[in-house]
């Protein structure tokens, strides 16, 4: 599937140019590992299944050899060995900006593990699901931040019809569903919703303090 532009590709790049490390936070499925490994020059995948198993050993050993590669480097699912937060912001003090990318949705095992905030050495990068903008639903002639600098400006008109943009709704905007066939997206979002209830609800998402 062609990586369609996310707002956020723009925000982290700066982010990365300002500090060593950048967290992406937002639900998941909303494209955050998608969205970072555009401008990774390397990925960890923690919990890829092969080797999921040797990358937390490893982790707990020295975990300085999973940030070993081309910065900046994304660890996805970073949460699964927390003790990875606390190696990034040393690797952060001695190599500088630039290097870190984290991805994640889920509780850490151990948040114990995290001695140091990050702060001054990460950014946080909050993601959602596509815009219609984003999903080239709208053509984004109506600014939100022109609307807030002269709100009587307003001159934009749509094509789609009540019908439309109500299905546009309710269809969201997660990347995997674009594209699809209309009923497929639906039945893929109420999977979504089902697993959300039954596994992720009863967890708290983890958000290290951007102090």
């Amino acid at each position: 599937m062609e990586y369609k532009k996310r707002i956020a590709d723009a925000m982290l790049s700066i982010k990365l140019e300002e500090r060593g490390a950048v967290l992406i936070r937002g639900p998941k499925w909303c494209g955050k590992t998608t969205t970072a490994a555009q401008q990774a020059a390397s990925i960890l995948y923690l919990d890829e299944p092969k080797s999921k198993k040797q990358n937390l050993g490893m982790a707990s050993i020295d975990p300085e050899k999973l940030l070993a590669g081309e910065k900046p480097r994304l660890i996805d699912e970073w949460q699964l060995a927390p003790v990875l937060w606390d190696a990034v912001r040393f690797q952060v003090d001695r190599k500088g900006r630039g290097q870190f990318i984290l991805t994640g949705s889920a509780v850490p095992a151990d948040d114990s593990e995290i001695i140091h905030s990050g702060a001054g050495r990460f950014a946080w990068l909050d993601m959602r699901p596509m815009s219609l903008f984003e999903s080239e639903d709208s053509s984004g002639s109506v600014s939100l931040r022109e609307l807030f600098k002269a709100p009587d400006g307003l001159d934009g008109k749509s094509d789609l019809g009540l019908d439309e943009l109500s299905y546009l709704i309710c269809r969201s905007g997660w990347p995997k569903v674009q594209g699809m066939h209309d009923d497929l997206m639906l039945d893929s979002l109420r999977d979504y919703l089902d697993e959300v209830v039954s596994s992720d609800i009863v967890t708290v998402t983890f958000f290290p303090p951007d102090l």
